[in-house]
């Protein structure tokens, strides 16, 4: 249990602040960016460009956590220095530095937040193998959502108080920092890593469906993950309100995946990580759709939490599933799906940026990432086996 708290805080930092902060952010920066000169006159648009930062510096970090010489590198190393990188780069987000230079501060967070999902999920999920306790990826992979939670919690508190998105970036950095100091010993004492093997890794298509199916989730799910606070800004003024829409999407992405993960242990249930998978791409889709079709409040919280409900349960399902498919070269399949990941991620955030900047809205993005999850839930059948040849 302690390897999986330890993995829990790590994956609340690297996700929930080195990624997701900046969702419940973004209408601050907006706000403050009619009064402050380094605002430069910050856009819905611009606030994409800025997330897809973020995503490329993830696409990246997956790549390079998915080399050969990535593997060699400690687990303890590894984890340290993307947690260090996200505690620095979100303390100087505060700065009024400008456009530039919080797209650079982005990318560096991306970067590591990438580094620190792969190895800490794999270093977690290897110790935790023998012990027959499936709650425990739970435990691991609900530090996603703990994370959310508790950084759009905080934002929520600031926006109710008038506070600004410097303070914001502040204290989250300075939050990054803490958690960091608590849990460094123990990936200090246990974090050494064995080279895994220097043969080529052997992509089989089962393997190649999965990084698919994966790179089609992280398109689908991004795009109410980065503007969903911005789309609740829009349809209820007041932040006591708006302000509490992305902790809840962080509440429901914990709670499922510690509920998924019991359910998941059950004896006679093999097939329990790819149906789990399914039907998150499902509910997911009908939540991002949900907004479209259901304008109003209503629809932002249906969306909260049919996309919160499911965005970590299928990070949870899909990189266990690497593991039974890869086994020691698990963290190079982690790492080439994270890609795929961080790839279709990108794509959403821009695609926004064009059609938000083009008069078209919301509404046509949304459409499209429901049509991409629908897409990987059909691959997911049990016509396209993953598990086995």
């Amino acid at each position: 249990m302690r390897f999986a708290l330890a993995g829990l805080a790590a994956l609340a930092v690297a996700m929930g602040i080195g990624r997701f902060a900046f969702t419940p952010i973004l209408p601050m920066m907006l706000a403050d960016a009619a009064v402050s000169a380094a605002g430069g006159g910050l856009t819905v648009a611009g606030g994409g460009w800025l997330a897809s930062a973020n995503y490329l510096g993830y696409l990246v970090g997956a790549l390079w956590a998915g080399t050969r010489q990535a593997s060699r590198v400690p687990a303890a190393i590894a984890i340290h220095s993307g947690l260090v990188a996200i505690a620095l780069s979100s303390l100087a987000m505060s700065m009024d530095a400008g456009f530039a230079a919080w797209a650079m501060l982005r990318f560096v967070a991306g970067v590591a937040s990438a580094w620190v999902l792969v190895h800490t999920s794999a270093w977690v999920l290897e110790r935790n193998a023998s012990l027959g306790r499936p709650i425990l990826a739970g435990v691991l992979f609900a530090g996603v959502g703990t994370g959310v939670f508790v950084a759009g919690s905080l934002c929520a508190v600031l926006m109710v108080a008038h506070a600004g998105s410097s303070s914001a970036w502040l204290l989250l950095g300075l939050v990054s920092l803490a958690v960091m100091a608590v849990i460094w010993p123990v990936f200090s004492l246990h974090g050494e890593k064995k080279e895994t093997s220097s043969n080529p890794h052997h992509w089989s298509w089962a393997q190649v469906r999965l990084v698919i199916a994966y790179g089609a989730y992280g398109f689908g799910y991004i795009i109410p993950a980065t503007f969903l606070p911005v789309m609740a800004r829009d349809v209820v003024s007041d932040p006591a309100v708006f302000g509490w829409a992305w902790p809840v999407f962080g509440a429901a992405a914990a709670l499922s995946t510690l509920g998924v993960a019991l359910l998941s242990g059950r004896k006679g249930n093999p097939g329990a990580n790819r149906s789990a998978w399914i039907m998150s791409h499902v509910v997911m889709a009908l939540g991002v759709a949900a907004p479209v079709f259901w304008p109003g409040a209503g629809g932002i919280v249906l969306a909260a939490l049919c996309v919160g409900g499911t965005f970590v349960v299928i990070t949870m399902v899909g990189l266990q599933e690497a593991r039974t498919v890869a086994a020691a070269q698990a963290p190079r399949l982690m790492a080439a799906m994270t890609a795929a990941f961080a790839g279709g991620q990108i794509a959403g955030p821009l695609s926004v940026s064009f059609l938000v900047g083009a008069g078209g809205g919301f509404a046509g993005a949304l459409l499209c990432a429901c049509a991409v999850l629908v897409a990987g839930a059909l691959l997911l059948l049990p016509g396209f086996p993953l598990s086995r040849e």
